[in-house]
């Protein structure tokens, strides 16, 4: 956190606006005419279907149906794919996004991949984030919906790419600028006095409140998208084909039903520090959990038996030893706050 520390930053970036480097995302160009068919062969998401500009939510699957990394694919104006990934998945989505692009160019296939060395900046918060922003664009903001990107001037700064979407729930931007003037250009969004910088405590509190999964935490390769509660990223035609790894696993799963299923609980008294996972409680286990300093009260994710996940089930939960009622809710805690273009 900065000087405001986690909790000032937490309800600044839900009342303001905030400002988060999270240039530690990798972040990747994939180029060529098979560039789709390509994303495609290990992700689980309709990436044909994206209109200029539109980006997705996916999955890199394995083939057991375990989830490799989420990913947001991004099919751009300029004739490429821009893919950020997790920074803790980096070195491993790297690699197999490299060892498939070599099978493919192997087989004649036009696809080459660019690992950028922008800085990612993220500007969070409703209402202030477009105000804020639009001050320093020639582009409308006001036509670019959530999970829509344009390449485009922030500030005097060229050669950006501003995507409308974020990670705490709010509405919000992630801007990929050239690392060179990255610095010039977070100062220039600091001299607002609306915008504060906020580290990744509040990312991260500000994401569950959201009811958004941690990779590493909520989701990892143990889990497949069936269980996790994730179908929503599989597109028909994708479900159909079944050509993205681990798909006869997941599919299977989803005829028969998880066993398990993805839940929000929430309970009041002890544990007013941050959560580590796993915490058992009865039955299943808690993922991720913090206080949350917008409902004043402790929350979590995690996963329990199918016939245990109904709204308003009391559970117990464990935190340092001792055991606290607690109820599972319905997510997200806290209200999105997505724009939608008119």
């Amino acid at each position: 956190h900065y000087g405001q520390g986690h909790l000032q930053s937490h309800l600044h970036t839900r009342r303001h606006c905030s400002l988060f480097d999270v240039s530690h995302m990798l972040q990747t160009l994939v180029y060529g005419r098979d560039r789709i068919r390509f994303m495609e062969s290990l992700v689980v998401g309709d990436i044909a279907e994206l209109k200029p500009g539109q980006g997705t939510l996916t999955l890199l699957t394995n083939e057991k149906g375990g989830i490799t990394d989420d990913l947001i694919v991004t099919n751009t104006s300029e004739n490429h794919l821009y893919v950020v990934s997790n920074a803790a998945c980096a070195d491993k989505d790297l690699a197999i996004l490299r060892d498939r692009a070599a099978q493919l160019q192997a087989t004649g296939s036009d696809v080459h991949l660019e690992v950028s060395d922008n800085a990612l900046l993220a500007l969070q918060g409703s209402p202030s984030m477009a105000r804020v922003l639009q001050a320093g664009l020639s582009d409308d903001l006001a036509k670019l919906s959530f999970m829509n990107s344009i390449a485009t001037t922030v500030f005097g700064v060229p050669g950006c790419r501003v995507t409308r979407c974020g990670y705490t729930g709010e509405d919000g931007v992630e801007i990929s600028v050239p690392a060179g003037r990255a610095v010039e250009l977070a100062e220039q969004l600091l001299g607002v006095p609306d915008v504060w910088l906020a580290g990744l405590a509040a990312r991260d509190s500000l994401r569950l409140e959201a009811g958004l999964c941690l990779y590493g935490n909520d989701i990892d390769e143990t889990v497949t998208p069936a269980e996790a509660g994730l179908m929503w990223t599989l597109g028909k035609r994708r479900r159909a084909a079944m050509d993205f790894p681990g798909a006869a696993v997941i599919m299977a799963q989803v005829k028969e039903k998880p066993r398990r299923r993805p839940v929000a609980m929430a309970w009041v008294g002890a544990g007013q520090s941050l959560l580590t996972s796993p915490y058992p409680h009865i039955p299943g286990t808690v993922t991720s959990g913090c206080p949350s300093p917008c409902l004043g009260k402790n929350i979590a994710m995690g996963y329990v038996e199918a016939t245990h996940s109904r709204a308003g089930t009391e559970l117990t939960v464990e935190v340092r030893k001792k055991q606290h009622p607690a109820v599972i809710t319905k997510m997200p805690f806290v209200p999105t706050q997505y724009y939608m273009a008119k």
